[in-house]
């Protein structure tokens, strides 16, 4: 059984394929939305860069790389689309250099559950950029871009979601329990 989102993608793209669709300029909030994501990604990578210069552990170190992978990615497609199409490219917060684990002072590194946990806060402040983004597009192009980045950010979400199950580092809200209802 494939993906549903793979599935739902490729229908999507194949039904945009078809379409005759007049290629208009970009309107002020498409590209506010592009300029403000590649800004908000690169600050994700830089934060996953402290991550990796940080952990020691093995699985939350795959998860980090896994993540800038993602969001390399989505750099290029969208920084391309945007040269194309005449935007101007924001300044951006350099890389961080790497650096020794260990070397760095409890207190100062960040500890694995706080990775996780900035990682999680980050991943849905990506999802609710790329959601805004897809629902400010009249182009379908910028649409469908916006599209594709949701769908990975709700896929790498499961990922990250399992770890921090597995690992007792998933913040839980207080339960709920509606007047006159049980308690246990």
């Amino acid at each position: 059984m494939s993906n549903p989102f793979e599935a739902a993608w490729n229908t999507l793209k194949a039904s945009i394929d078809k379409t005759n669709e007049p290629k208009t300029p970009l309107h002020i909030i498409e590209v506010g939305d592009c300029w403000k994501y590649v800004t908000l990604i690169e600050e994700f990578i830089r934060y996953e860069e402290i991550g990796l210069n940080t952990t020691t552990d093995d699985e939350v170190r795959e998860l980090l790389i896994d993540i800038v992978k993602v969001c390399e990615s989505q750099l290029q497609k969208l920084t391309q689309f945007m040269k194309e199409e005449g935007i101007l490219l924001p300044d951006v917060t350099s890389s961080k250099p790497e650096s020794v684990p260990n070397e760095i002072p409890l207190g100062v590194k960040l500890t694995d559950d706080e990775i996780t946990n900035g990682i999680a806060f980050k991943l849905v402040t990506a999802m609710i950029a790329c959601a805004k983004g897809q629902s400010d597009a009249i182009r379908t192009d910028i649409g469908v871009i916006w599209y594709e980045f949701y769908t990975e950010w709700v896929s790498f979400g499961q990922t990250l979601k399992i770890l921090m199950r597995k690992r007792g580092w998933i913040k839980v809200p207080p339960y709920y329990y509606p007047p006159g209802s049980p308690t246990k």
